[in-house]
């Protein structure tokens, strides 16, 4: 296969918090390599066009989640009749180098130009293994699918627990998308009116994300928010200029009724509120016009 010049959106994640990821738009590729981490084999052949003929030529789905209908797990490929549909049901303990040997397997397979390998749930591989290793993996996925010539969509439904792996996909993908245009623009509105907040917030709101919840108090300043850090990133300084854009973005709130240091209400703070400006922070990094450098 053809090594691509350029490296223009080959990799790109699509998050959505309003349901399933539509990680599949715009045209229905001819050759593909389904990566199912949580759907079934079935439902997600149904979500391609009902038309025979709306389907792709050629598809490997590597089903890699407990939830194949009681099929046994099996690490070679099944083909279907029409041999347009091959699958393999490798079950939720699969390797990463094993994914990445299958996946590479059938690119080189497919002898295509434009082979597409689409992944379809992050969020229950960076459950089940970590936010890191999530990252890790589709970081594997990434190089061998561009390496044969392919490109990459991972779709991506983030919770509070698992939101954080945005932060690592930045440097994996060339582009995140969001599906919710107000915390965008919210982020858009602060990176205009303060950009030194608006810098330090977006290069370290997961790690205020972690200080947040793992912090006991209630009314903490920003010096006591980052103490109950472990291998801390920031400083007391930089988390407060964090934490304070994350007020403006209405992610938590501050308490009025102090004389000193600022002090957080985290009894305000919204978990779900976090995931979307956690979501536009990622997509404003990755986007046009924005410098990606820190």
């Amino acid at each position: 296969m053809a090594v691509p010049t350029e490296h223009d959106e080959r990799v790109t994640v699509h998050t959505s918090s309003n349901g399933p990821t539509a990680v599949r738009r715009d045209r229905i590729p001819d050759h593909v390599v389904s990566v199912l981490f949580g759907t079934e084999l079935e439902e997600w052949r149904r979500g391609w066009s009902g038309a025979v003929d709306q389907t792709p030529a050629r598809e490997l789905v590597i089903v890699a989640s407990d939830i194949s209908r009681g099929a046994a797990a099996s690490s070679s490929a099944r083909v279907s009749p029409n041999r347009g549909l091959a699958y393999t049901v490798a079950g939720p303990d699969i390797g990463s180098g094993q994914l990445t040997e299958t996946v590479s397997e059938a690119l080189v397979e497919f002898d295509s130009t434009n082979p597409t390998v689409l992944v379809d749930d992050l969020e229950p591989l960076a459950t089940r293994r970590g936010v890191n290793r999530a990252a890790a993996v589709m970081g594997r996925l990434a190089r061998a699918t561009t390496d044969a010539g392919g490109s990459l969509a991972i779709g991506y439904s983030p919770t509070p627990e698992t939101v954080s792996v945005l932060d690592t996909l930045v440097g994996v993908s060339d582009q995140i998308f969001g599906d919710d245009p107000e915390p965008a623009a919210a982020v858009d509105r602060l990176r205009r009116a303060d950009p030194t907040t608006f810098g330090y917030a977006r290069q370290n709101w997961a790690e205020a994300q972690r200080g947040i919840e793992s912090c006991t108090r209630n009314y903490p300043q920003a010096k006591q928010i980052h103490a109950s850090l472990s291998a801390s990133e920031t400083t007391p300084r930089t988390l407060g200029a964090t934490l304070s854009g994350l007020v403006t973005l209405g992610v938590l709130d501050t308490w009025g009724d102090t004389v000193g240091p600022t002090r957080y209400d985290l009894t305000e703070y919204d978990p779900s509120r976090m995931v979307s400006v956690g979501v536009a922070f990622a997509s404003v990094i990755n986007g046009d016009g924005i410098d990606r450098s820190d």
